[in-house]
């Protein structure tokens, strides 16, 4: 009987600490914080785990990811909450291998509001000499008063037609 009760509580115990949400209260106290861990948590090399519920805790309620594509010719969006990008991407993330690298960033606020306009290149490993994409993640941030939240990640990769402006470079 004491030994019935004693795996009990320990299966109690273990579930309770399995359910403890981590802390992540740190990785969103500054709008560099926030953008950092944003590429952070995606990037990583073939088979590596990403921590999805650290991605999520990025997002405000509601928050969209809004990639630009194009679609049987037409160039368009394609609206995403953060548990639709980790449907659509994450398997494809975790078993090609995946580095996006902030190469240059302009900061805009008024109060509360943030509007980063990021410039990346992407990698499959960090081994890589050459990126096989680049593009510029347009990232609004919103500041409770406790914590910047990242609202909306609207984004475009470089293309022939398309290539990334010398003002949204780094300068040699």
């Amino acid at each position: 009987m004491k030994t019935n009760i004693t795996i009990l509580l320990l299966l109690i115990t273990l579930s309770v600490a399995a359910q403890e949400k981590k802390d992540y209260s740190s990785k969103v106290t500054t709008i560099d914080s926030t953008v950092a861990t944003l590429y952070s948590v995606i990037s990583g090399d073939k088979e590596e785990a990403r921590d999805w519920d650290l991605f999520k805790h990025l997002f405000r309620k509601d928050a969209k990811l809004i990639p630009i594509g194009v679609k049987d010719g037409k160039t368009t969006v394609r609206y995403m909450s953060p548990s639709d990008y980790i449907k659509t991407s994450g398997n494809w993330l975790q078993q090609n291998g995946f580095h996006e690298i902030e190469i240059k960033r302009e900061t805009q606020t008024f109060g509360n509001l943030t509007q980063v306009f990021s410039t990346y290149e992407a990698y499959k490993s960090k081994d890589d000499k050459a990126p096989f994409m680049r593009g510029i993640n347009s990232i609004q941030l919103f500041n409770d008063g406790t914590r910047w939240w990242i609202i909306n990640l609207y984004w475009k990769q470089e293309s022939e037609d398309f290539p990334i402006p010398e003002d949204y470079l780094p300068k040699n």
